[in-house]
């Protein structure tokens, strides 16, 4: 079972960016499909951004697209998510997901593992 910790988050103005980092454990990472999701206080968690084994495919929730860019890098274990033109909204506790299906990456059932999530704060 793959391990992720994630890194990255902080306190940032609107306006700023911040990039979030997510390691894993697993040797055979680069077999899973790795997303992000968040949740801010009072609301469900939500998909934010999903990326193929490969790289090659990626995915994003209307709300961030064009804002954020998901990316990994098979060699060092890792999957990151660029944060740009952040908003108050973005505000939220950020969290990498790991799964080995490769359909249904915006569905929070389709991933076995999580990281324990980093927290990222919008002022306005």
């Amino acid at each position: 079972q793959v391990q992720l910790v994630e890194s990255g988050g902080g306190l940032v103005q609107a306006g700023g960016s911040l990039r979030l980092s997510c390691a894993a454990s697993e040797r055979t990472f680069n077999r899973y499909t790795m997303g992000w999701f968040r949740q801010a206080p009072g609301k469900e968690r939500e998909f934010v951004a999903a990326i193929s084994w490969s790289g090659g495919s990626t995915s994003y929730a209307d709300s961030v697209k064009g804002r954020f860019t998901i990316s990994r890098n098979n060699a060092e274990n890792t999957v990151s998510l660029q944060l740009n033109s952040l908003k108050p909204e973005d505000t939220a506790v950020y969290y990498c997901a790991a799964t080995l299906y490769s359909s249904r990456v915006y569905t929070q059932s389709s991933y076995s593992n999580w990281g324990q999530g980093t927290q990222v704060t919008v002022s306005s």
